[in-house]
């Protein structure tokens, strides 16, 4: 697919079938989230696949925005692994994770694999349930899948602002 096509019709997809994800457009997702550049190549991410049963229900217990994806990635970064930027108010750790969820999200699209990106959780709360080492920070979770009949974008899918509104020229 093209990507202009890739990024204009992606969605957040809020209604999965039970279909599993093939394992060779997991890997290519997950490929591409080892592929996205990080600060100073620090590579910090770790992703969590979680098909189990018993992982899924943990990940159903920290947020009521698990719409029954078979797959959901969990993504999270080392904290003692990051790049601190000048004036030390910032490091790396989130923002490294989010270009690794986005390349996943953008490569599950371009797979025809549908997901949603999910942050309506207490990271540490499902971090601890999940028995993640205590160094890692939970970024967000994406429910992966094929969408359920009838599912689709919501309404305002394709309502943006135009540029004029949100770019300025200094």
């Amino acid at each position: 697919m093209e990507f202009k096509e890739v990024i204009k019709n992606r969605y957040s997809c809020k209604k999965y079938s039970g279909r599993q994800v093939d394992k060779e457009k997991l890997n290519a997702i997950l490929e591409a989230g080892r592929l996205a550049p990080t600060a100073k190549n620090l590579q910090e991410q770790h992703v969590y696949v979680v098909q189990s049963e018993e992982a899924l229900a943990k990940i159903d217990a920290a947020t009521p925005c698990r719409y029954g994806a078979p797959t959901v990635l969990v993504v999270a970064f080392d904290r003692d692994n990051v790049f601190t930027y000048p004036g030390e108010k910032r490091d790396s750790g989130v923002e490294d994770a989010t270009i690794v969820a986005t390349h996943m999200i953008l490569a599950a699209a371009d797979e025809g694999v549908d997901s949603c990106w999910l942050n309506f959780l207490d990271p540490d709360a499902l971090a601890k349930a999940l028995g993640l080492p205590e160094n890692e920070e939970i970024l967000m979770v994406m429910d992966l899948g094929y969408a359920a009949e009838g599912a689709g974008p919501l309404p305002n899918h394709s309502s943006r602002k135009p540029l004029s509104e949100t770019v300025s020229y200094l």
